[in-house]
């Protein structure tokens, strides 16, 4: 089965990456500098290097006119460029973290959904995606809930 796993699109954010660090308090965003392990960037797909600048936002994932419109917290590093794009893989980001896959039709209705470890993801995307009702797939970060990607049929 086809599939592209897509981070989120650069150029969303390019007006955020200037701002010092109360102009993005004052948008209840705050600049982190990754210390560790993670800190996953959603416009790479990657998690972010030691000393590496990332923003913490809200972020609106689902902007459904159904009861499963849905909104939380991301991060995305200040030098993440351009938009990632996974053809038939799975990124390594997701491939190391407990997920939760959410499956929905065209008009933001959720069909099904499924909490296990990333590496079983290629899985979830195939058993998904066997359902023609099945637009697209959210992927989230099972324990904080933070949104990670989308996949869409290849």
């Amino acid at each position: 089965m086809a599939y592209v796993i897509r981070g989120l699109p650069a150029q969303s954010f390019q007006p955020l990456f200037g701002l010092d660090d109360a102009a993005l308090e004052a948008r209840g965003m705050r600049r982190y500098v990754a210390d560790g392990p993670g800190y996953p960037c959603r416009i790479s797909l990657e998690d972010a290097a030691p000393g590496e600048s990332l923003i913490l936002l809200h972020w609106n994932h689902l902007d459904a006119d159904s009861p499963y419109r849905s909104a939380g917290p991301i991060f995305v590093r200040e030098s993440a460029r351009p938009q990632a794009a996974f053809h038939n893989m799975v990124p390594e980001q997701q491939r190391s973290r407990l997920l939760s896959v959410r499956a929905y039709d065209a008009q933001g209705w959720m069909l099904d959904a499924e909490v296990d470890e990333g590496e079983r993801l290629e899985g979830l995307i195939e058993r998904f995606f066997a359902d023609a009702r099945t637009a697209f797939l959210h992927v989230h970060n099972a324990r904080r809930g933070c949104y990670a990607c989308r996949v869409d049929r290849g």
